[in-house]
């Protein structure tokens, strides 16, 4: 059972800590009290993301990014009341105050409460050749290599499978046979995988257009040569919450240029930055898509997911990003790949093996 003084933050706290206690307490909220246990503020992942988003420094304090006037219950309002109001404003937590402002309990939308799996499609990109790899995929496809002893794509799936999904698409095409003989119709791992066979690579976006139907539901897209511990249920949230057409996950990157930046103005000398350092978004290589999005994938030839979110926008549809701030590695070069076997253990926890689970050499 959640216990909600688990997510009690002390006013004084950095981000960086607050962000430990939220995840710790697993209630997707923070309560920021005094040491009188006053409630302050909350705050939500959404606040941590969009303070990412405003470059703030996770060493800054909590109230940075903190809702400093949550809405609230009273100690004696009736519950039906609550939870109405809760309803209304499509809140899942709201604390209760005493008249003193202390903090006394945590109501909880028992209503949206998830009982089953989100019913969304999930389309992994795996049918890149992994040229930068070389030679580990010159007998393997990238997604088939090994990352704590298991392939890139199988720790993938079941990350997605533990979130609730159940109806893959895996995109195939450089040596396309060796992932169908190792995952096959999705049986061994008790969901439903289905391919898109590439006779050309079609790019990240042009190969959608090989889905048999039109989904109903938004479509999660990723690329199946990462590793991540995003939260893909609050990413699909996110992207319904602020009505987007299309949502691109996004990654911070840091770039210090390694000399002193000279600034001018014509031939005089205005300033010198001594080795500064820049911060820029990147695409992380997931994504959710509108159904309606698909249209706009021209019905031959390649498309990378970039250019179909260019035109997500140049139609006046609402293009969202949303900061990853979890675990997050590309495995596109041969570092890359060294570092997350060093990760791995550190940041997925070993699955009980699968009996029904095919065997095979990832090299």
């Amino acid at each position: 059972m959640l216990d909600w003084r688990q997510a009690c933050i002390p006013l004084k706290s950095s981000i960086l800590e607050a962000i430990a206690i939220i995840d710790r307490a697993a209630m997707g909220l923070g309560l920021v009290v005094d040491p009188h246990h006053r409630l302050h503020g909350t705050i939500t992942d959404g606040d941590v993301r969009r303070g990412l988003l405003r470059g703030v420094g996770m060493d800054q304090p909590v109230a940075e990014i903190m809702n400093p006037m949550p809405i609230v219950a009273e100690q004696d309002e009736n519950r039906d009341v609550v939870m109405t109001r809760m309803r209304e404003k499509s809140i899942r937590h709201m604390p209760v105050v005493d008249g003193l402002g202390r903090l006394i309990d945590v109501w909880l939308l028992d209503q949206l409460a998830r009982t089953a799996g989100p019913d969304n499609w999930v389309v992994l990109m795996a049918g890149g050749q992994g040229m930068r790899l070389r030679p580990l995929t010159e007998d393997l496809p990238k997604p088939l290599l090994a990352v704590g002893e298991r392939p890139i794509l199988q720790t993938i799936l079941e990350g997605l499978i533990d979130a609730g999904f159940r109806r893959f698409f895996f995109s195939v095409n450089y040596k396309a046979e060796m992932i169908e003989s190792i995952f096959g119709n999705g049986e061994n791992w008790g969901v439903e995988i289905q391919y898109l066979r590439e006779c050309e690579p079609l790019g990240t976006a042009g190969s959608l257009r090989l889905l048999p139907e039109t989904p109903t539901r938004p479509l999660l897209v990723m690329n199946a040569d990462l590793l991540t511990r995003v939260d893909y249920v609050k990413l699909l949230d996110f992207h319904t919450l602020h009505k987007a057409a299309a949502t691109m996950c996004v990654r911070g990157y840091d770039l210090e240029v390694p000399y002193g930046v000279v600034r001018t103005d014509e031939h005089h000398l205005v300033g010198i930055e001594e080795k500064p350092r820049r911060q820029f978004l990147v695409n992380a290589g997931i994504y959710v898509l509108n159904p309606d999005v698909l249209e706009l994938i021209p019905s031959g030839g390649h498309m990378d997911m970039t250019a179909l979110f260019e035109q997500v926008r140049e139609t006046g549809r609402p293009a969202t990003v949303f900061p990853i701030r979890e675990y997050w590695m590309d495995i596109g070069r041969m570092d890359d790949f060294q570092q997350a076997n060093q990760d791995y253990p550190h940041i997925f926890k070993a699955r009980l093996p699968n009996p029904n689970e095919p065997k095979f050499d990832a090299a």
